[in-house]
C-alpha cells in the first residue's frame, strides 16, 4: 500500500454527478476518498472548491486531487494558485498520463461538459496507474517549482 492513498475530489455545481461517480470510481480501485463537496445542485464558485482541494494536496493530507467544474478550466486555474500543485485539466487519456510522467502532477482537473463519465473515468485511471519518470524532467518540474517564488 502507498504510503498516502486519500484523493481529494470537490467541484463546482456543474459537476456533482461526475464527480460522484469519479469517488466510487476510485474507492473500488483501493483509493480513500475525500470528497469535500459540494452536495447541492444550487450555483457556487469553482476558485473556492479548487482551492480547497489543492490546500489538502499541497498539505500532504491526500496525495492527489481531482477537481471538476464545467470545463476543468477556471478551477484547474484556482488549484494552481496555491504553492506547490501542478494541476492539468485534461479530456483525453494521452494527456491525462504526460502530466503524471513527465509534469509530476498532483491534481487533475476533468470538464463534466466537455467528456462523458466512461471517457472521464479512463483520463483518472490513466492519471494515477502511471508515476512520475524524473530525470531530465525533474529539472523542469522544479524550474516549475522555482516561478512560484
Amino acid at each position: 500500500m502507498i504510503a498516502n492513498n486519500r484523493i481529494v475530489l470537490s467541484s463546482d455545481h456543474a459537476a456533482i454527478q461526475l464527480r460522484k461517480a469519479i469517488a466510487g470510481h476510485i474507492a473500488e480501485h483501493g483509493w480513500e476518498v475525500v470528497d469535500i463537496g459540494p452536495t447541492t445542485p444550487e450555483s457556487t464558485h469553482y476558485p473556492k472548491h479548487g482551492e480547497a482541494a489543492a490546500r489538502l494536496v499541497a498539505s500532504g493530507d491526500c496525495r492527489f486531487g481531482i477537481i471538476l467544474c464545467a470545463t476543468g478550466q477556471g478551477i484547474m486555474m484556482a488549484a494552481n494558485k496555491v504553492k506547490g500543485i501542478r494541476c492539468g485539466v485534461c479530456a483525453d487519456t494521452f494527456s491525462a498520463r504526460m502530466i503524471r510522467q513527465h509534469n509530476d502532477a498532483n491534481m487533475l482537473s476533468i470538464g463534466a461538459r466537455v467528456v462523458g463519465e466512461g471517457l472521464a473515468l479512463d483520463i483518472v485511471d490513466a492519471f494515477l496507474t502511471v508515476d512520475f519518470e524524473g530525470g531530465r524532467h525533474a529539472t523542469r518540474v522544479e524550474m516549475i517549482g522555482a516561478l512560484e517564488g
